[in-house]
This record gives C-alpha cells, structure tokens and sequence, in this order.
C-alpha cells in the first residue's frame, strides 16, 4: 500500500475523535482556569438578570419568594467563584462590564414582558447552563474533584430553576420560541467570549 493509501486508510478506519481525559488525568491550570472564569461570569450574569426581574416585579409579586430564592442560589454560587478566582489566581473575563448591563437588562426587560416572560428567560439560560456544567463535568472526568463537586452541585441547582420556571408558565410565555431562542443564543456567545477574553 502507497504511503498516502495507507495515510487515508488510516483516517478512515481510524477516526479521530478530540482527546478526552481518561479518569485520573489532570487537565492543565490554562484549562481549568478557563473554567472557573466563564463560570464566575456564567454566575455574575445569573445574579444580574434576577436583580432585574426583581427590581421590576417587586418584592409583592407572586413570584417574588420564588425569584428570591433562586437569586439567592445564584449569590452563593456567586461567591464560590469569587474565592475559586483569587485562590487559583484565575482572571476574571474582561467582559464584565458589559454583561453587568446586559445581564440587568435582560431580567428587568423580560419581567417587563410579564411574568412568564421572565420565567421563559431562566428556562432558557437554565438550559445552556445545564449543558454547559455537563460538558465541564465530562472533561474534568475526576481530574480536579474540588471543581467538579462544585460544578456538580450547582448544575442541580440550576436544573432546579429550570423546573421551578416552567411549572410557573414558562413554555406559556408570548413568542416563547423565538424569546428563548436568541437568549439560548445569547448565553452560548456570551459563554464562548468568556472562556477567551
């Protein structure tokens, strides 16, 4: 067999999959800090959205216990990342000033919207954010345990927001395909800029 058959038979038979840690492989400190900073502003930017909506749905809501409580989830997680960042030595995203706006704006403009509006956006971005932890955890694959029971927890708390969402109306919300949509869209760009500036 020529050299570029056998090359091309090998591609074939051989399809070449991204490397993924085997249990037990530590995966390097750039990788990990990568991480923990587009968690931290995943975590900043959960704080400010509910900020938001509370600010425009008020604290007489009927929501307003709900939205308290997941609020103040997300300040805990919050927190976590905040020592993880000094303790590593991890830098922040250079973006937060911008999703401390955006992040503000769009829990105050979905409350605006009513309240399955603002329950459609924590269904959506609860969403990528669950897919997001997942990803993580399937590449920590048990190579930093301390980061991975903190992705864990939270990932549950954050499918738990998910749930409480859309059993208050959340799939009823007024053109929810296309509002969930291009905040799906949002998180997942906003997520991609973290991880690099």
């Amino acid at each position: 067999m020529s050299k570029n058959k056998e090359t091309l038979h090998k591609a074939i038979t051989h399809k070449q999959v991204p490397a993924r840690p085997l249990p037990g492989d530590r995966l390097s400190k750039e990788e990990t800090a990568r991480m923990i900073r587009v968690d931290h502003a995943g975590e900043f930017a959960a704080v400010r959205i509910y900020e938001g909506q509370r600010a425009v749905l008020g604290e007489s809501h009927k929501a307003a216990g709900m939205l308290k409580h997941m609020h103040e989830q997300e300040a805990a997680h919050l927190a976590t990342f905040d020592t993880l960042i000094r303790d590593r030595g991890v830098r922040p995203t250079l973006m937060a000033p911008l999703w401390n706006i955006a992040s503000y704006a769009l829990g105050a403009g979905t409350a605006l919207m009513g309240e399955k509006a603002a329950m459609a956006c924590t269904q959506a971005v609860e969403t990528v954010i669950d897919d997001h932890y997942q990803e993580q955890r399937d590449k920590l694959a048990g190579s930093d345990a301390e980061l991975e029971e903190i992705i864990e927890d939270f990932q549950a708390e954050e499918v738990e927001h998910k749930r409480l969402a859309e059993e208050h109306g959340a799939n009823d919300a007024l053109g929810h395909p296309l509002l969930t949509g291009v905040i799906k869209a949002g998180c997942k760009a906003a997520i991609w800029i973290s991880k690099r500036v």
